[in-house]
């Protein structure tokens, strides 16, 4: 179908108008609280709930005192590193204009730089308390989820990020002049079903149903690997960032950023079973350390 047939279908589809949905969830004096910081905010402290949880269980790599620490690290980690990230592969004409980079109330952020500032928040913090950094970041990619998800959901409610020209029947004509009048994938869905809710229901099944937290590793490439591949192809069906476009080696940066993923996650999954389990040794008054 061409694109002129799709726009004069497009008052057929979704509009995205009607849904009646603002950025700003609330406002606090003139300060606006926007759905998308509270996406981050609810994703670290629903995960740190989530990951006292547990920790609760037998053979825990840390104690509560470091859950509670890693909510510091975290999130300096996700700033950092997301922001970095995205300035880095997304837009380094931001470098021009330093002061730009710093405007995090514009937006932009990149999952695979916040991904890797966890991991490096995780390590400092797992080395000063002397603990596995593989394990923790194993209990930590279980409580991922729920920021993934957040945040997605937050995505669709600001209209950024959408999808790719499509005619299914739940396809949504976002606006802007960007977006175009054509009814497009709310990609931003589906990645928060399948990176958020698909991956929480893969590690919860493997943390509470099997062994899968004696064996270092498999959990972080379980995740790794789903987040990968999900992000991978869905970005068949996402519009491709405007200022990049599709590499000239045929994929978008999302795809090339996800394709290593991929392959660290198959290693650590093939090589969890042949690393020792380093449980924390006890505290005074008994609780793991």
């Amino acid at each position: 179908m061409s694109l002129v047939s799709l726009a004069a279908t497009a008052a057929g589809h979704i509009q995205f108008a009607n849904l009646h949905l603002s950025p700003v969830a609330f406002h606090v004096g003139p300060l606006p609280i926007r759905w998308y910081s509270l996406g981050y905010i609810g994703g670290i402290l629903i995960g740190w709930w989530y990951l006292t949880k547990l920790i609760a269980q037998p053979g825990a790599p840390m104690a509560r005192r470091h859950a509670d620490d890693f909510v510091f690290y975290a999130t300096l980690g996700i700033l950092l590193g997301g922001r970095i990230a995205y300035v880095v592969f997304y837009n380094p004409w931001m470098l021009k204009d330093p002061l730009q980079v710093f405007r995090l109330w514009d937006g932009g952020m990149a999952f695979h730089g916040g991904a890797l500032g966890v991991v490096i928040a995780t390590w400092l913090l797992c080395r000063r308390n002397g603990l596995s950094t593989l394990r923790f970041i194993d209990y930590v990619a279980c409580c991922a989820p729920f920021g993934i998800f957040l945040v997605r959901i937050a995505n669709f409610i600001n209209g950024e990020l959408w999808g790719r020209i499509t005619d299914v029947p739940w396809a949504v004509v976002f606006p802007g002049a960007d977006a175009g009048p054509y009814p497009r994938h709310p990609s931003q869905l589906y990645e928060a079903g399948l990176e958020g809710l698909l991956m929480l229901a893969i590690t919860s099944f493997l943390f509470w149903r099997t062994q899968a937290r004696y064996k270092p590793g498999l959990l972080l490439g379980t995740f790794l690997i789903v987040y990968g591949c999900s992000r991978f192809l869905l970005e068949f069906v996402r519009e491709p960032d405007v200022q990049l476009g599709i590499l000239p080696w045929g994929l978008s940066m999302g795809q090339t950023l996800s394709a290593p993923m991929i392959l660290v996650g198959v290693y650590f999954i093939a090589t969890a079973k042949n690393r020792p389990v380093v449980i924390a040794p006890p505290e005074p008054n008994g609780v793991a350390a």
